[in-house]
C-alpha cells in the first residue's frame, strides 16, 4: 500500500537506458555489380595486354604464321610426302645394254642357283652378250653357251630358263668345287671340271682369257665403277661383233 505521508511523491525505479540499435542497410544487388565491373575496368585500364587476354579469344599459335604487320595467315594442314627410294640395279651398269635387258631375269635365275646375280651377268656377258639363239662352232647353246650333253633329253637348249638353269648349276658346282674361288670357278666354266682343278701354267690360251675377262669385269664391278675398262677391251677384242649379233635378234 502507497503512504502518501513517507513518500511525497512516487519514486521511479531506475532502469538502463533504451539503447538504439543502427542496422547498416544492406548494399542492393544492382549496385554491387556496378562495384564489381568498376574494379575490373580500373584493373583492365592498368594491363591492357592483360585485357585481350582475357576478353579476347587468341587463336592457337600452332594454327597461324604470325607476320611481321601482326596479320595471321592460317598455315594449311602439313601434308607428307613420302621420299622416293633410288632403285637399286638388279646387275651392275657394266655390262651391255644386250644383257642388261636380261637383268630381272639374271636375278632370278642366280638366285635359285644360289650365286650372285653378277657372276653370272659376267658369264652371259662373255658367252653371248645376251643372244638367246647364239649357237658355237663346238655346239654350246644359247645365252650361256651350255653344251648339249648339260641337258637331259627333250629339254629344249635354247629356252632362256632351261638354258640359264643348266648353265648356272654348272658353274655354281665349280664354286663348290674351287672352295668358293671365283677366279677358278670360271676357268672351270669354260674349260671344265679339270681346269677348275688344274694351275695357269696348265690352262689352255682360250681359257687363260676367259680368266683375265671374267675376274677384270669382277674387279670393276667391286671398285663401283660405272663402264669395265676391261669389258670395253673385250669388245676391241672382238666381243663387239658378238653383241651387235645379240642387238640384231
Amino acid at each position: 500500500m502507497w503512504d502518501e505521508h513517507l513518500f511525497p511523491e512516487p519514486i521511479e525505479l531506475w532502469s538502463p537506458p533504451p539503447v538504439s540499435v543502427t542496422t547498416t542497410p544492406r548494399m542492393s544487388m544492382p549496385l554491387l555489380l556496378v562495384l564489381v565491373v568498376g574494379i575490373i575496368g580500373f584493373l583492365l585500364a592498368l594491363r591492357p595486354q592483360a585485357a585481350v587476354e582475357a576478353w579476347v579469344e587468341v587463336t592457337p599459335v600452332s594454327a597461324l604464321t604470325l607476320e611481321p604487320q601482326g596479320t595471321a595467315t592460317a598455315v594449311l594442314p602439313m601434308t607428307t610426302v613420302p621420299m622416293a627410294t633410288p632403285a637399286i640395279p638388279l646387275i651392275s651398269p657394266v655390262f651391255m645394254p644386250t644383257v642388261q635387258r636380261w637383268a630381272p631375269d639374271i636375278v632370278d635365275w642366280a638366285a635359285a642357283a644360289g650365286v650372285d646375280p653378277n657372276l653370272a651377268a659376267i658369264i652371259m656377258q662373255i658367252e653371248s652378250c645376251g643372244d638367246k639363239t647364239a649357237i658355237s662352232i663346238a655346239g654350246a647353246q644359247s645365252l650361256f653357251q651350255v653344251m648339249p650333253f648339260h641337258f637331259t633329253p627333250g629339254e629344249n637348249m635354247q629356252d632362256p630358263d632351261t638354258n640359264a638353269r643348266r648353265g648356272l648349276a654348272y658353274f655354281a658346282e665349280r664354286l663348290v668345287q674351287t672352295n668358293g674361288d671365283i677366279g677358278r670357278a670360271f676357268a672351270g666354266y669354260n674349260g671344265g671340271h679339270v681346269a677348275a682343278a688344274a694351275d695357269w701354267d696348265q690352262w689352255a690360251a682360250e681359257t687363260r682369257a676367259y680368266y683375265r675377262w671374267s675376274t677384270g669385269i669382277l674387279a670393276d664391278i667391286d671398285a663401283g665403277l660405272a663402264e669395265s675398262p676391261t669389258l670395253q677391251a673385250w669388245l676391241a677384242a672382238g666381243g663387239a661383233s658378238l653383241c651387235r649379233q645379240a642387238a640384231a635378234n
